[in-house]
């Protein structure tokens, strides 16, 4: 597998160096490049292109997980210290040497992201339940949220907003979820309702109640989240400002002020949420298509797997439409001398046939003589 690195403003190569084993990923900033194989590391001088370390004979990684801070002050890089729990070892890219061990998760790391401070790692293993968040290199855990308790994920992106008040976390799921760190303002008057009866009491009684319950009720929830039109797909995840002007200094109270939440999916599709200053479900303002495909194919396509052109017309599955306007459709498409709409159902070249036609039996010649019989 060859690496090769290119300079895009001047459209030339600067570099390239070959590696014995698949490249899995590929990590940099302004002062180190680190690629990553299934059981090594090779940390490169990003002014340069010197190979300055390698760290060989890591745990096997076939997912290619691992992450480097985009602050040169800090310049750390974390990647799983073993394949069968959630360790994350900590390496100084600057100075070259082991800065921690942390103990994450019980299952393997599936996810990893620092905030641009490169001061707080977020972390997520495979069961896909619980995200934590903690102060490197201090080993301090500061957060941890529950994403969900019915079932388990493969969480595909982790990612903060610029101001590191804000991490997202999507999945193999329809929903993406936003995670407030800061802690929450506590209102000296008593809360109201069953949720503040249930906070106070597992205050008064976090003594008295197993650890993995307090843990559990302890954790936090997702202050938005944001669903999209289709699951399955890999996904990543980041948060932006879009607030100019002197009014843009929105972002440093909470980073919600004109706040986006931007999903890119591996079908080549970009979704565009508002992210409100209050939470709550994200509103879906843009849609964008990054991959031009040719619009007959699509509706060719459609129509087989949904057996209706008339679906196809519209862009609309056969299932999500009445009867009666199947009927329309295929009416309007198939009536009319010249036929009405962009669509002729006659034209084979418009709409070729759905499945290859039987073969007709020759017509008889009417010019052709009886056959004595």
């Amino acid at each position: 597998m060859k690496l090769i690195v290119c300079q895009c403003k001047k459209g030339m190569e600067i570099c390239n160096y070959s590696y014995s084993n698949t490249i899995l990923a590929v990590k940099l900033n302004r002062s180190r490049l680190v690629v990553c194989l299934e059981e090594s590391l090779h940390i490169h001088n990003i002014r340069n292109m010197k190979l300055l370390h390698t760290i060989r004979d890591t745990p096997p990684n076939p997912r290619g997980l691992c992450a480097l801070t985009a602050n040169e002050d800090c310049c750390y890089m974390a990647y799983p210290g073993s394949s069968a729990v959630g360790e994350v070892q900590i390496f100084d890219a600057v100075h070259l040497n082991a800065k921690c061990v942390l103990s994450a998760h019980d299952s393997p790391l599936a996810a990893l992201a620092w905030s641009a401070c490169g001061r707080r790692l977020a972390t997520a293993s495979e069961r896909g339940t619980v995200i934590r968040v903690f102060a490197v290199p201090e080993r301090t855990r500061l957060f941890e949220f529950r994403r969900g308790v019915k079932r388990c994920v493969s969480i595909g992106c982790l990612a903060f907003s610029a101001c590191g008040q804000l991490l997202a976390a999507t999945s193999n799921t329809e929903t993406v979820h936003v995670f407030r760190l800061c802690e929450p303002v506590r209102d000296e008057a008593e809360p109201d309702g069953w949720l503040g009866w249930l906070s106070q009491a597992v205050t008064a009684g976090a003594g008295y109640l197993p650890g993995a319950v307090a843990d559990v009720l302890a954790q936090g929830r997702a202050f938005a989240s944001a669903r999209l039109p289709e699951s399955g797909h890999r996904t990543v995840v980041a948060i932006t400002n879009v607030a100019k002007g002197p009014g843009a200094g929105g972002a440093g109270r909470g980073g919600t002020a004109d706040a986006r939440l931007l999903v890119a999916s591996s079908a080549g599709v970009l979704y565009v949420y508002a992210l409100a200053a209050e939470g709550g479900e994200c509103v879906l303002l843009r849609t964008h298509r990054l991959l031009e495909r040719d619009a007959r194919a699509d509706r060719v396509h459609e129509a087989a797997a949904t057996g209706s052109y008339a679906g196809a017309l519209r862009g609309r599955r056969a299932d999500a439409m009445t009867e009666s306007e199947r009927a329309l459709e295929l009416g309007a498409a198939a009536s009319g001398s010249p036929p009405r709409g962009a669509f002729d159902l006659r034209d084979p070249q418009h709409f070729p046939a759905m499945r290859a036609p039987h073969a007709a039996p020759p017509a008889p010649d009417a010019a052709a003589p009886a056959s004595a019989d």
